[in-house]
C-alpha cells in the first residue's frame, strides 16, 4: 500500500470515530431549556456534546439547563456556575405535580432516606403558581444533601416512595443552573446522562469524564477530581475574584475563582487526610467568605472551625471560628471521613 493510500485510509478512519463520538454524546441528552419571567437580561446558548451556557444580569427568574425528558437514572456533568443561586439536579413530575431540587433544604420535613451517594432529608414545600401545567397549586420537593455529580434521580424516587411522598410519572429533568433577586452570572455546563466516557473540546475549553474521575479548564477556574470522597464547597469573594483551592493532606485537588454571590463548587477525590481551603490572592477589597465545606454530604460550618489562619481578628491575620477569610491563609476542615 502506498503512503498516499495509507494516510487517506487513516484519514477516513478517524473521520468515521469522530461522527460517532459526536454521535454518542449528543444523544445522552434530549431535553434543553432556557426559561425566564422576561426581567434582566439572560443569554443561554445550547451548544453541541451535552454543553450549554448561560450569562445572566439583574435578572427576577430563570432556569437553564440540559438534561432528558422523562428524566430517570443517571446524570452527571462536569463546569458550573458562577454566582447562581442554585446549581444542581432539578425537575418535575405530574400526578402528583411535583417540582423537585437535589443539593438544597427547605420546607417541612417529611423524612430521610439513602442513595449510593449518601443520606437526604427530604423537606416538602406547598406552592401556587406557574409551573408546567400552567398556574396553580403544586408541591416542591427539596432534597437536602450532597448536591455533586453524579446523581441517579430514580434512586431518590425510590427513597421518596419509601418515606411515604407522592412519585409520579417523571416529566423532564435537567443539570439547571438558576438566578433570581437581581443576581447576575454565568454558567458553563456539560451534562452527560447514562454513565460512560466522553471527551468534548470547544473554544479553548475541554472536559475528559470517564468513570468517576473528571478534569476541568474552562477560563480563569480550574477543578481536578477523581473518584472517591465528594466535597461541595458553599462560598463567595466579595469582589468576584478571590481565588482558593481546596487542599487534602497538602495535596491540591481543586482550584475555584469565586463569585460574588454565594455558589456551590464541587470536587471528589481518593485522596485522604488533613482538609483545607486556601486563600491566596489576597487583594484591597478582596475578601472570601465560606458557608460550608460538605464532605461525602455532611456539611462542615465554617465558623464551627477552630483553625483559621487567613481570617483577621485582633489586629492580626489568624484565629478562629469565622467563615471569612481577610488574608492569605487557609481554614481547616478537619480530616477526611
Amino acid at each position: 500500500m502506498s503512503n498516499l493510500s495509507r494516510k487517506l485510509k487513516i484519514n477516513l478512519v478517524l473521520a468515521i470515530l469522530m461522527c460517532v463520538t459526536a454521535i454518542f454524546v449528543t444523544a445522552q441528552t434530549n431535553y434543553y431549556q432556557c426559561w425566564t419571567d422576561g426581567q434582566g437580561s439572560v443569554n443561554c446558548q445550547n451548544l453541541s456534546g451535552g454543553r450549554y451556557t448561560v450569562n445572566w444580569s439583574g435578572v427576577g427568574d430563570f432556569v437553564a439547563g440540559k438534561g432528558n425528558n422523562p428524566g430517570t437514572g443517571n446524570f452527571s456533568w462536569t463546569g458550573g456556575a458562577n454566582n447562581a443561586q442554585y446549581f444542581g439536579v432539578y425537575g418535575w413530575m405530574t400526578n402528583p405535580l411535583v417540582e423537585y431540587y437535589i443539593g438544597r433544604g427547605g420546607g417541612s420535613q417529611k423524612g430521610s432516606y439513602s442513595t449510593s451517594k449518601g443520606s437526604y432529608t427530604l423537606y416538602i414545600d406547598n406552592r401556587n403558581g406557574p409551573n408546567i401545567q400552567g398556574n396553580g397549586a403544586f408541591q416542591q420537593y427539596n432534597c437536602s444533601g450532597n448536591g455533586g455529580s453524579p446523581i441517579n434521580i430514580s434512586e431518590h424516587m425510590n427513597g421518596w416512595r419509601n418515606i411515604g411522598a407522592g412519585v409520579g410519572s417523571a416529566n423532564y429533568c435537567i443539570v439547571a443552573t438558576e438566578g433570581w433577586g437581581g443576581s447576575s452570572g454565568n454558567a458553563d455546563v456539560t451534562v452527560g446522562t447514562g454513565g460512560g466516557s466522553t471527551t468534548t473540546s470547544s473554544g479553548g475549553s475541554t472536559t475528559t469524564s470517564s468513570g468517576g474521575s473528571t478534569t476541568t479548564s474552562s477560563g480563569g477556574s480550574t477543578t481536578s477530581s477523581g473518584g472517591g470522597k465528594t466535597y461541595n464547597l458553599r462560598a463567595r469573594s466579595t469582589d468576584g475574584q478571590g481565588q482558593v483551592n481546596l487542599r487534602i493532606d497538602s495535596n491540591t485537588i481543586a482550584t475555584w475563582t469565586l463569585g460574588s454571590g454565594m455558589s456551590t463548587y464541587n470536587a471528589s477525590s481518593n485522596n485522604s487526610g488533613g482538609i483545607n481551603v486556601q486563600y491566596y490572592n489576597d487583594a484591597t477589597n478582596r475578601d472570601v467568605q465560606i458557608d460550608y465545606l460538605s464532605v461525602n454530604g455532611s456539611a462542615r460550618q465554617a465558623e464551627s472551625q477552630s483553625y483559621n489562619t487567613a481570617v483577621y481578628q485582633n489586629g492580626k491575620c489568624g484565629g478562629s471560628y469565622s467563615e471569612w477569610m481577610h488574608c492569605n491563609g487557609i481554614l481547616g476542615f478537619g480530616n477526611t471521613p
